[in-house]
């Protein structure tokens, strides 16, 4: 189940190529082809990136200042996607086009609308402020998945799997599992805070903060339409209260899930620390820790995977576990349906 109407993470800034640079840059997004590149005044365009003539594709061509020549048969078309010249043709037809993605660059994400063009709101893009403000340091992460989305959003709405899938990296303690998160709806989505008082320091810590006994861990974040996630999450020594700075840990992390088809998904992450706590050195040695969690999350949700394309007579059993994932998902629901009833509408109208 996709929505349309929606911002959806596409490229991390220094992914897309500078204006004079020679290649292009292809992604499938929602099982449609887009070409991005950046204009001469340094915007984003986002187009359709499948000729209208016999749908090769453009990223395949070159650019000509900001228009796009097809690479097949020469076809030129402009920045809005129109075609404004056939080779060896008088006249170009007023059905040669291309689709035009409203597209924006937000603090490092490069977004595209994919739904109606009239409907795109900037005010539903998401505060992942960290992700360029100078107050925090990360590396930017990418993962692709050969599995659908759902499921790398189930395993992001259920931090329980922190105990298992993340004994030696992310968890290291099985606290984490009998700790039950408060969920609450929200506008498009849902908030979700989990406590968990006197536990060991996880691997993952170390780089940043030596700690000398157990933590109080706090993990809060909100998981909204189409499937981004904004965390702050921390540590302190256990027992300190929670309004005391300094001896502690915190970061804010800024995930998104943008499916590339049916059962391919990308995935688009940063873990910030404070730009104060630890170096460059830092900042590595939490990239690399994240990028083996990360790993271990793709690893098991690709085996579930796999066992679900086998077939089962039974359904998934659902746990007090998954409260916030059944909460996501009638968000969804609720959301799918407002566009179809918008679509019916639309084509009723024309």
């Amino acid at each position: 189940m996709w929505i349309r109407n929606c911002w959806y993470v596409v490229a991390w800034d220094h992914e897309i190529p500078s204006a004079d640079a020679p290649t292009l840059f292809r992604r499938v997004v929602l099982g449609e082809p887009l070409l991005i590149y950046r204009s001469q005044q340094g915007d984003v365009v986002a187009l359709e990136d499948r000729c209208c003539h016999r749908h090769a594709p453009l990223s395949a061509g070159r650019r000509e200042g900001d228009c796009i020549r097809c690479g097949y048969h020469g076809l030129l078309f402009d920045r809005g996607g129109v075609c404004i010249e056939v080779p060896g043709a008088d006249k170009v037809p007023a059905k040669a086009c291309v689709r035009r993605y409203p597209a924006v660059l937000h603090n490092k994400w490069v977004m595209v609308w994919m739904g109606d063009p009239d409907a795109a709101d900037p005010a539903l893009l998401p505060d992942n402020f960290s992700c360029d403000h100078p107050d925090w340091r990360y590396l930017p992460g990418y993962l692709h998945y050969d599995t659908p989305w759902a499921l790398i959003a189930d395993n992001l709405l259920d931090f329980s799997h922190l105990s298992y899938v993340h004994e030696a990296t992310l968890g290291g303690s099985e606290r984490i599992a009998h700790v039950r998160p408060a969920v609450e709806r929200i506008e498009r989505g849902v908030r979700v805070s989990r406590r968990v008082p006197g536990v060991p320091p996880p691997a993952y810590y170390r780089p940043l903060w030596d700690f000398s006994g157990p933590i109080d861990r706090w993990l809060d974040y909100t998981f909204t339409l189409p499937a981004t996630l904004l965390m702050h999450s921390g540590a302190r020594p256990a027992g300190a209260p929670e309004d005391e700075g300094g001896d502690g840990i915190r970061f804010h992390s800024c995930q998104a899930l943008t499916p590339e088809t049916a059962t391919s998904t990308h995935y688009f992450f940063q873990e910030s620390h404070p730009s104060d706590k630890g170096d460059a050195g830092t900042t590595q040695s939490i990239f690399d820790g994240l990028m083996a969690a990360f790993g271990e999350d793709r690893d098991m949700i690709s085996a579930q995977w796999r066992n679900l394309g086998l077939g089962s007579e039974f359904p998934m059993l659902s746990l007090a576990m998954d409260a916030a994932l059944t909460q996501f998902r009638r968000v969804l629901q609720a959301a799918s349906e407002v566009e179809a009833r918008r679509d019916v509408a639309a084509r009723s109208s024309g």
